[in-house]
C-alpha cells in the first residue's frame, strides 16, 4: 500500500476479532488484515486500484473485502487463482465490487 501512495500506520494486535467486530466486518468476509481508509474498512489483500475506485465513487457502504487469503491478491503474489473483492455494508446488501 505504501508503494501505491497510501500512508500506512501498522498496529500488531494479538486478537483481531474485536477489531473486525467493532468495524462490522461480516465474519464470512474476514481476512488477515483490517484497515480504515477515509472512513471505509478495508479487509484483507484488496488491490490499491479497488481502494482508489472506492474513494473516487464513495458508495454508501462499510468497505471492501478480499475474503480469506486469495493467493493471487497483492502481497500474496501466487498468480493464477481468480478472486473477488466484495463491497459490504451497502444498503442493498453485499455485492461483488471487482473480479480479479
Amino acid at each position: 500500500m505504501r508503494a501505491a501512495g497510501f500512508g500506512v500506520t501498522a498496529h500488531k494486535i494479538a486478537d483481531v476479532r474485536p477489531l473486525k467486530a467493532a468495524n462490522r466486518v461480516p465474519e464470512a468476509l474476514w481476512s488477515c488484515h483490517t484497515a480504515v481508509v477515509e472512513g471505509y474498512v478495508i479487509e484483507g489483500h484488496v488491490p490499491a486500484t479497488d481502494i482508489r475506485r472506492l474513494l473516487a465513487e464513495r458508495p454508501q457502504a462499510r468497505g471492501l473485502s478480499a475474503p480469506g487469503m486469495p493467493p493471487s491478491a497483492p502481497g500474496m503474489d501466487i498468480p493464477g487463482t481468480p478472486y473477488e473483492v466484495v463491497l459490504f455494508g451497502a444498503p442493498g446488501g453485499d455485492r461483488t465490487w471487482r473480479q480479479h
